[in-house]
């Protein structure tokens, strides 16, 4: 039997290979990597140490596609940063958003029998829709069939809720991506346990106000409400906050997203206004029995410990990017009186997160993941690297000898390994059943197609 052979874009630390290595084993075809193209020092020192590799090259820009030995398939998570909703979402406005042209020059040149390419869930929404209408549409003038859907880790029996859109494409028929078969999974069945805990302060007060299983799924921030937050004056970590305090830092958090204190301002709504004295009486009395405050110096004091912050409304303005794209600003207002607002987002402690062990973690990205807490026998650490590996689909005698900092930088880009093997099990299983291709035939029977 002759090989698939399929060349590896963009590879990463190599997941997309592994995925589809699996499937060919799955249905007992051989498979060979003919090519394999990445940039970053760190991914390419993992590639060589887990692959062989007849051609292992750098920037896929300068690699002619007369070059590039005769395959298969094309696989290929090219560059999100462009269309991720954590960027500017330039899309191919960016040179990065244009590494999909690098594609579409190997497929025109080539005419491989199919492909499956990754990126971020947001390109389907990206600019109204039309970037990937762009891209399906010099797929489709390539002469591949093509379908597209974003598909969540999670569902494929990985503890990861990690969406991610999938398009696939071949010269004979559209693949259909819907009805998986639907695994299910949970965090603690990829722990490790055991492991060495952090103490600092942060874990000292949540232990001191908090029982380990209480811990479990909670948030560490001060943007919004709920009782799935865990709010900085819950532990007093700035200092000391009195059982009123709390009620009006809990209060203060609902009333000022509403909308009727931007009508009273007469600026467009935003989230989170600075409300004054005088707009904050209207309401945080009437929450205590019997009991009087003085509600200046409550706010005064929370101001200079640092939960609360002293400052203008701000004011929408609207401005024009180089492209013509309208861009929307938040500026202060000195026209209007300054109010109390709380000091919002994400403390900048050691975590943010807590994971729960009976549930699935957040979509790991290489700027977060150290603010996951795992919860491990009575304290807390963060995920380690073999873990990080286990969410993807890896196994556990996957080589992946790079620090911390790397080893996670790594993985914020990596690609589901049971997703790309669901789905390339599709393909393969129509490619090895279709009369015009025979995996067993000479590879130029393909263009004859």
């Amino acid at each position: 039997m002759k090989e698939v052979k399929y060349i590896d874009l963009f590879a990463g630390i190599g997941g997309f290979r592994k995925g589809f290595e699996r499937a060919c084993e799955g249905i007992g075809l051989k498979s060979r990597c003919v090519l394999t193209s990445e940039i970053k020092d760190h991914a390419l020192k993992v590639l060589k140490d887990n692959f062989t590799h007849e051609n292992l090259v750098g920037d896929i820009t300068k690699i002619n596609a007369i070059d590039i030995p005769e395959f298969d398939f094309l696989l290929a998570g090219f560059p999100c940063q462009s269309f991720s909703s954590a960027g500017n979402q330039d899309g191919f406005a960016d040179t990065r958003g244009t590494l999909f042209f690098e594609i579409e020059r190997i497929l025109k040149k080539k005419k491989p029998y199919g492909f499956i390419l990754e990126n971020v869930s947001n390109l389907e929404r990206h600019d109204g829709g039309r970037t990937l209408k762009i891209i399906l549409k010099k797929l489709k003038k390539l002469g591949y069939k093509t379908n597209y859907k974003v598909l969540n880790s999670k569902s494929f029996g990985l503890a990861q809720s990690r969406e991610r859109i999938f398009i696939t494409g071949t010269l004979d028929e559209k693949i259909s991506l819907d009805n998986f078969e639907k695994k299910k999974s949970k965090l603690k069945d990829i722990l490790q346990k055991g492991q060495p805990t952090v103490k600092n302060e942060l874990t000292e007060k949540l232990l001191d106000h908090y029982k380990i299983e209480e811990l479990y799924g909670k948030a560490i921030k001060d943007k919004r409400g709920g009782k799935n937050n865990i709010h900085s004056w819950d532990i007093e970590i700035k200092g000391e906050v009195s059982h009123e305090q709390k009620i009006l830092l809990g209060e203060l958090l609902k009333q000022r997203r509403r909308k009727k204190w931007a009508e009273k301002k007469g600026i467009k709504w935003m989230d989170g206004m600075p409300l004054t004295v005088e707009e904050i009486s209207t309401f945080f009395p009437n929450l205590l029995i019997n009991k009087k405050v003085d509600l200046k110096k409550m706010l005064d004091d929370l101001l200079e410990k640092g939960y609360l912050k002293f400052e203008h409304p701000k004011k929408q303005v609207i401005k024009k990017s180089k492209n013509g794209r309208e861009i929307k600003r938040r500026v202060y207002d000195t026209n209007l009186e300054k109010g109390y607002n709380i000091v919002t987002g994400k403390l900048s402690f050691s975590f943010s997160k807590i994971l729960d062990p009976e549930d699935i973690t957040p979509t790991i990205v290489a700027t977060d993941v150290s603010k996951l807490a795992v919860p491990d026998n009575d304290g807390l650490r963060e995920l380690t690297l073999l873990e990080g590996l286990r969410l993807f689909g890896f196994d556990d005698e996957f080589k992946f000898d790079v620090d911390k900092k790397q080893g996670f930088d790594l993985l914020g880009n990596t690609i589901a390994i049971p997703v790309v093997e669901s789905v390339a099990l599709r393909i393969l299983k129509k490619m090895k059943k279709n009369k015009n291709y025979n995996v067993e035939d000479d590879i130029d029977s393909l263009k004859a197609v």
